[in-house]
């Protein structure tokens, strides 16, 4: 039994990418091979003997809370913050979460598919003197590498990150389990921003700079965020390829 029993989901933004001029679309609820794109997170969640999940909500948060209520498994201990400032970058709705959590957690995006082996593998790996992000070094098989978030590492630490890095070695996935620190790290980028405000690469990026950063490689395991209705298309390509090769 993993020591990580509780998790973050971050699912404020709008999702405009993907949504386009549609403004009754809720991204975490779009369809993905006949089922709602969050379901997928919430499975591998409790899989990974996860109990408790907090969802950051902002973007038309009374629908989002009322049908994602719906999705819930039985025995998921489940509750709903706001972040008002959810037009902000998204360390803003991590730090929605500050008060809510009081142990490491794990952390991930209501927009983000995972292999299963890959948050155990990150469960496995966690170090509390650490925040632990899940990183692919496959850069061959990201899927539009431009939009991806750089992540350059010595060793297991991680020492920069960026969408602009021009020098990297790997990709950070979106998966993370983070020690109580990370809240100390995101106000302190916040009050730097000069416009409070920051995203959780600036948090990170501030820990990195002071070795707190350990880089879990996921090896072959696969992973994709769903931003664009072409990111949405590969991952269902790649997800019903997986399920072919199950089968056979």
């Amino acid at each position: 039994m993993t020591a990580i029993s509780e998790a973050v989901i971050l699912m404020a933004g709008e999702g405009s990418r993907l949504r386009g001029s549609d403004s009754t679309f809720l991204k975490p609820l779009v369809p993905l091979l006949g089922r709602p794109l969050i379901s997928y997170a919430l499975d591998a969640l409790i899989r990974a003997g996860i109990k408790t999940v907090n969802f950051v909500v902002g973007y038309e948060s009374g629908r989002m809370i009322e049908q994602v209520k719906q999705l819930i498994p039985a025995g998921f201990s489940a509750s709903f913050i706001e972040n008002r400032d959810w037009q902000k970058q998204n360390g803003i709705s991590l730090l929605a979460a500050a008060d809510r959590v009081s142990k490491p957690f794990l952390l991930t995006m209501s927009d983000h598919l995972f292999d299963d082996a890959v948050v155990d593998r990150l469960l496995a790996s966690f170090d509390s003197d650490f925040l632990n992000i899940g990183v692919d070094q496959k850069l061959d098989s990201i899927f539009d590498l431009e939009d991806a978030m750089k992540v350059r590492t010595r060793g297991n630490r991680v020492t920069d990150i960026g969408k602009k890095l021009r020098d990297y070695d790997a990709i950070d996935i979106g998966l993370f389990v983070c020690p109580l620190e990370i809240f100390e790290y995101l106000e302190r980028a916040k009050s730097g921003s000069g416009q409070s405000d920051c995203s959780l690469a600036d948090g990170v990026r501030l820990m990195a700079r002071d070795n707190k950063v350990r880089a879990i490689d996921i090896g072959e395991s696969w992973w994709q965020d769903v931003d664009t209705p072409e990111m949405l298309q590969h991952a269902e390509r790649q997800m019903a390829k997986g399920m072919r090769s199950a089968l056979t």
